[in-house]
């Protein structure tokens, strides 16, 4: 009798029993804010999905909060609900629990947990930028020591895979520059102020009604969250460790509405970005608002979306878009972290990705190079008192110092018709030129207050 050979290879010897499915990897949840219940909701909903993914499901054992009462409300009471407690150590200690997933934010306490649990030989998953920029050396190296993984991805670009892309996609590659819109709540307001002529405090009262800006948004607004980030981009692309001290940054507080509007005339569009280049033999890590052209696909991104832009030798430039914040936006990241170490906590240490993507010769700093030496075109506003005979005067005095002007335009300015402006572009040059230049114009008597200045990048 005909039998199909397929059915039977695929069948079990007779007597032999099939073979045992794989341990849970078991998940100790420190926290279930925004980002922790996202990372709960979508491991439930999607659980046989991801078990199917990973080789093996990955079940939250324990969740520890603040406040129990509100956890109840989030996870509920049904069969196989996590042990609840308010005591993170127990977590953290916990025989029950093999990766710690720190979502409670600041860089206090989780600090304190994170090389805890790592020294309790737990794998440690976190979407805390924060931490990682300003004490990653310590985390790392901790990690390291004890045979562990410290996992990151939602800490950078939230929905955005980009650590992947860098440590593992772009692996061949050699990294000229990386370079992207990191901060979903700075081009909310950016793109309000060019979308509807805003001014920077109005756009940022309606990134907050929305939910886009914390009540305290100054870590947004200044660049410190995009710095954070940055430094972690830098370390996956260079090879080095988080120089999170060393970024030069300049948040968009002091944007003014004229400005926008200006860039929007000249064929640009600004956006705050976070740019990490080599310079040499070192380093440029910056973060500071800049004109991009509006063709360029970074100034195609509006609202409260992220992108980032990798140039490498033989891939090129590549470009990885998504969203900039979000509960399971984020848990996604999580998650994904989570799937990979289901796949590959059982490998000796040398045969996992790095943390940093290099397996050696990761260096703990590159010489940074100054802001007053990084070369880039710039724009200036100059508001005049009287334009009779001060535009050749400031040309005059710009050439004299070295400044090449490219483009040049008067303007009346948007909010005051009888004030005019003055719009220039110059030629790429160094800030330490520019500046001496600036302060003497700034001192005429026909000039009001100080140049509006801002860098324009090509990132060609």
């Amino acid at each position: 009798m005909y039998q199909d050979h397929f059915s039977l290879s695929a069948s079990s010897p007779a007597g032999t029993a099939p073979p045992a499915a794989p341990a849970p990897l078991r998940v100790g949840l420190l926290g279930l804010g925004t980002v922790g219940s996202g990372t709960y909701a979508v491991l439930q909903r999607n659980a046989a999905l991801i078990a199917a993914r990973a080789g093996r499901r990955i079940e939250v054992r324990m969740v520890a909060v603040r406040n129990l009462a509100r956890a109840r409300t989030v996870l509920g009471e049904e069969p196989g609900t996590p042990l609840l407690t308010d005591d993170p150590q127990a977590l953290v200690c916990s025989p029950e629990v093999d990766v710690v997933v720190e979502v409670m934010g600041g860089t206090g306490l989780a600090r304190s947990l994170v090389l805890q649990a790592i020294a309790h030989g737990k794998h440690v998953v976190t979407a805390n930028k924060a931490l990682l920029a300003e004490h990653g050396a310590e985390i790392f190296a901790a990690a390291q020591a004890r045979g562990v993984v410290v996992a990151y991805e939602g800490a950078v670009a939230v929905s955005i895979p980009i650590i992947k892309a860098l440590r593992e996609g772009l692996t061949a590659n050699r990294i000229e520059w990386v370079a992207g819109i990191i901060n979903g709540t700075s081009n909310f307001i950016l793109s309000a102020m060019r979308e509807r002529g805003l001014g920077f405090a109005a756009a940022l009262a309606e990134a907050q009604a929305l939910g886009y800006a914390e009540a305290d948004p100054v870590f947004d607004v200044q660049g410190t969250d995009a710095a954070h980030k940055l430094s972690l981009l830098a370390a996956n692309a260079f090879g080095t460790l988080s120089q999170y001290p060393q970024v030069q940054v300049q948040g968009i507080t002091a944007v003014d509405a004229a400005d926008v509007a200006f860039a929007e005339q000249l064929g640009y569009r600004l956006k705050l970005l976070g740019i990490a280049k080599r310079h040499g033999t070192g380093l440029e890590l910056r973060v500071h608002p800049t004109l991009l052209p509006e063709s360029h696909l970074l100034a195609q991104v509006h609202g409260s979306m992220n992108a980032v832009m990798v140039k490498s030798d033989a891939a090129g430039i590549t470009l990885y878009y998504g969203a900039g914040a979000g509960a399971e936006q984020t848990g996604s990241a999580v998650i994904a972290d989570l799937v990979d170490l289901a796949r590959s906590a059982s490998l000796a240490p040398a045969q996992r990705v790095p943390a940093l993507g290099f397996a050696s010769g990761v260096q703990p700093g590159l010489p940074v190079v100054g802001a007053d030496d990084v070369e880039s075109a710039f724009y200036v506003r100059l508001d005049l008192s009287r334009p009779d005979a001060t535009v050749p005067r400031v040309l005059q005095q710009l050439a004299a110092d070295g400044v090449q002007v490219q483009r040049m335009a008067p303007h009346p300015h948007p909010s005051d018709p009888e004030l005019r402006c003055l719009v220039l572009l110059t030629a790429p040059l160094a800030l330490r030129t520019l500046r001496p230049a600036l302060q003497a114009v700034e001192a005429w008597p026909t000039v009001l207050g100080y140049a509006s200045v801002l860098r324009v990048e090509s990132l060609a």
